[in-house]
This record gives structure tokens, sequence and C-alpha cells, in this order.
């Protein structure tokens, strides 16, 4: 399964700036927010999040929140994401992969995932 999403990094900066910290708690965790360290990075992990959900076939509602996915990162640098463990027999995960990229003021992500076969 593949997901993919591409998010405006004006609309995340400007977000934070009207709204602050809850901006971010809208769509993160406090060791989530701890990696942001630009607008690009929030752009790029709220995209994350939605290539997420779709690549499971749900995109971000009911039956999966932003919440539900994490994003950490390796030793060196490189994203990863995360289900819950809910989600992930739910929909039966059985591994994930994350890219990330921004440019010219987008960020764009694209999730592929391997199911189990039970």
């Amino acid at each position: 399964m593949i997901g993919i999403d591409i998010t405006s990094i004006d609309r995340i900066k400007n977000m934070y700036e009207k709204f602050g910290r809850k901006a971010y708690e809208r769509f993160l965790d406090d060791e989530e927010i701890e990696l942001i360290k630009k607008p690009e990075t929030a752009a790029g992990f709220w995209a994350a999040k939605e290539a997420a959900s779709k690549a499971i076939g749900t995109g971000i509602g009911k039956e999966c929140s932003f919440h539900d996915i994490k994003i950490k990162k390796t030793k060196l640098g490189a994203p990863k994401i995360k289900y819950t463990k809910a989600l992930r027999k739910k929909f039966k995960i059985k591994k994930s992969y994350l890219s990330i990229t921004h440019d010219q003021g987008i960020a764009v992500a694209v999730v592929t995932l391997e199911k189990r076969n039970k």
C-alpha cells in the first residue's frame, strides 16, 4: 500500500504563528514537537501523517487520528513512522517506510506499507 500527501509550508507556519504550540499539539505529541526546528519539518510531519493514513486506506478521521501515527528519527536522522499497536493489528501492518522532502514552499511525504497475509 502507498500513501502520498503534499502540504503548504506557509499554511503550517501561519497556523503556528497564530496558535503557537497548540497548533503543533493538534497533530504531534511532545516527542515529535521536540524534533521540530523549522516550519519545513512541521509541514513534512503533517504530510507524513496524512500519507500514512492514506496508505492504510482511511485518511485522517474516525478510524485513524494524527495521534495514532508517530514520527521518529533514526540514528542517522532519517524519518521513520510508527502506527499504534491497535492500528497495526486492525490493518495488518507488517512494516512501514517513510520519505519526506520539501522545496519551493511545499512538503511532500510518501509512505509505503507491507501487510501481513493473515
